[in-house]
């Protein structure tokens, strides 16, 4: 079984290679229909996130370890193989021959050449890690490093980069709309509060499934409540969720109003309007109503001038949650951001119609890069002089040990 698990890491790098799948949906899979112990569960994850999380440093590795060219099929192997020896502590003949065995007969010598040669070297492997430039050693792509050079002082990036490659701990938020809710989940031995995040704990491990059924908590980041702490909801008011799916940020708003009100949950692709409505209900959630809508359009009369509040929790980059969103770094190009700049401008012109006189907008990203925050920001007031900013905020997660967000208040003059 062990051999195999090496040989499924192996498959799913391959696939995720090809750019059409993240490395959580394939990682379930192969766990579900594979039908996986949970040790062998547990060392797939953890070699797929692994190698993905250290990509440029692994194949900087092999580039010293291996001369001439390496095919996807190779590569991944030597990936998986050096991992094992070099970070998780496996025992050098299991994370050798359990590895060569796994592969196909015509690359097995090979293999165990490079893999017998990292075993010798790797002490002074291990040494120069810290010698290698920022963008390889914490396997960052070099584009994106050089721009976040311009925005983040170098400490300040190397805490960044450091961050993203510390595996995430996992959160959740306890739901105030379940009154059972708290004293239940806090008289937990396994939980602990999280200073200065009221509501919200960290577990060592997974959260009792019951919890998650009954709707006591929903596993969540604390940097998602800056944005729902600006929008402030009260109850009473009728409040627009335009990016909706899965819910978390809208069962923030629920339990602000408390449930006293009017909650429309929009989301653009149908796929996951069922998700979000089961979080809805399963969270206890009264007040809401969902609906497809792509906020890119020129949404519908019965809207215009509608909302007493409305949170646009736009699409973006991400970078602020490359620490939990592994396939980001590497899916992202520069231009993404163009592209994105021109997606969230659409939204935040579209949704403004549907603003009360003396209404807010609360536009909102898990980004840390300043041209989807401030100063997209900056270039919608100069395009729309009769609003005004209110207050921002920019999260960063060396600076605040949570996830990166950034969230601004807009109102009409």
């Amino acid at each position: 079984m062990a051999i195999n698990t090496r040989t499924h890491a192996v498959d799913i790098l391959d696939y995720w290679q090809k750019g059409k799948h993240y490395a959580d949906s394939l990682i379930n899979r192969w766990q579900r229909e594979e039908e996986l112990s949970p040790e062998d569960r547990n060392l797939l994850n953890a070699l797929v996130i692994g190698v993905i999380r250290n990509q440029s440093l692994l194949d900087h590795i092999i580039s010293k370890l291996r001369d001439g060219k390496i095919d996807t099929e190779l590569r991944n192997i030597l990936r998986v193989g050096i991992f094992q020896i070099l970070f998780m502590g496996i025992a050098d003949h299991a994370a050798v021959n359990e590895t060569v065995e796994g592969a196909r007969k015509g690359l097995r010598g090979l293999i165990n050449a490079v893999l017998r040669r990292t075993l010798r070297e790797k002490e002074n492997l291990l040494q120069e890690i810290s010698t290698l430039p920022p963008q390889i050693q914490y396997s960052h792509p070099k584009w994106l490093f050089q721009r976040w050079q311009e925005t983040f002082p170098p400490q300040e990036l190397t805490d960044l980069l450091i961050w993203n490659q510390t595996p995430s701990k996992l959160t959740f938020r306890i739901n105030p709309l379940v009154p059972e809710a708290q004293q239940i989940v806090s008289n937990s031995p396994n939980v602990s509060p999280l200073e200065n995040h009221p509501e919200f704990y960290h577990s060592e491990k997974r959260p009792k499934q019951e919890w998650i059924d009954q709707g006591y908590i929903y596993i969540q980041d604390p940097a998602t409540q800056h944005a729902v702490k600006m929008l402030d909801p009260k109850p009473g008011e009728t409040i627009l969720d335009a990016c909706a799916a899965p819910g978390g940020k809208s069962t923030q708003i629920a339990a602000a109003m408390n449930n006293s009100g009017t909650l429309t949950c929009t989301d653009s692709n149908p796929k996951r309007i069922p998700r979000l409505a089961e979080n809805l209900s399963n969270l206890n959630v009264k007040i809401a109503e969902t609906e497809i809508f792509d906020w890119t359009e020129s949404p519908p009369q019965k809207w215009h001038q509608h909302f007493d509040a409305i949170l646009l929790d736009v699409p973006c980059s991400n970078t602020g949650v490359l620490r939990k969103r592994i396939d980001a770094r590497w899916r992202l190009t520069p231009e993404n951001f163009t592209q994105l700049k021109e997606l969230q401008l659409s939204i935040l012109n579209n949704a403004l119609s549907c603003l009360k006189p003396t209404g807010r907008i609360i536009y909102s990203t898990c980004s840390i890069d300043p041209e989807e925050n401030t100063l997209l920001i900056q270039e919608f007031l100069k395009q729309n002089p009769n609003l005004k900013l209110i207050t921002q905020q920019q999260i960063t997660p060396p600076q605040h040990q949570t996830d990166g967000a950034y969230a601004a208040i807009i109102t009409k003059k």
